[in-house]
């Protein structure tokens, strides 16, 4: 557990470093993200994705990560996607609930390392800087989903997926499936 949670805390930091060296240094405005997508426009989004794709091998080579983990750095036709189905939504809601996957990372764990994740991220949220989490179980995927956004309405949330190892093909499947239709 030590491991895990090092690595919560370590994506939050990153998390905080990039968001703050990004919006905090005056050379972008800074938008309120819990507008909805009809207040925050794409380019806005776009700059952020590829401020980010370009500089977060420079965030995570510091990390003091000591587990295996995998990231992605969402694509901008995977954004125009999610930002076009939101806008069409009837209920708007605010975009850092659910544009909060610009920036993810995914372990593997086994039920029980989950299920121990579980019942210790009420003690993480306030020391970690967590904002949300849940578990997921939608389109044949699985996975714990853990949220950082460093109290500012103005960063991006990044998302942690903590997946059961029994669970990964399928993940990988219906992800393919149902997360790639804008390919």
């Amino acid at each position: 557990m030590e491991q895990i949670k090092q690595l919560v805390s370590e994506i939050n930091r990153l998390h905080f470093d990039f968001s703050n060296d990004y919006f905090e240094t005056k050379k972008i405005e800074k938008i309120n993200l819990s507008k909805t997508v009809a207040h925050v426009p794409a380019l806005h989004v776009y700059k952020y994705r590829l401020n980010l794709h370009e500089s977060v091998n420079d965030y995570l080579m510091t990390a003091n990560i000591d587990i295996k983990y995998f990231y992605r750095v969402k694509t901008s036709e995977s954004i125009d996607d999610k930002m076009a189905r939101f806008a069409a939504r009837e209920d708007q809601y605010p975009v850092n609930n659910w544009l909060n996957d610009i920036f993810g990372a995914r372990i593997i764990l086994s039920a029980e390392e989950i299920n121990l994740v579980m019942d210790l991220l009420d003690d993480w949220q306030e020391e970690l800087g967590l904002k949300n989490w849940y578990l997921r179980e939608k389109e044949g995927c699985r996975g714990l989903h853990v949220y950082f956004k460093n109290k500012s309405d103005f960063y991006f949330p990044w998302e942690l997926q903590i997946w059961d190892a029994k669970d990964l093909q399928s993940n990988i499947k219906n992800h393919k499936k149902f997360k790639r239709n804008f390919v």
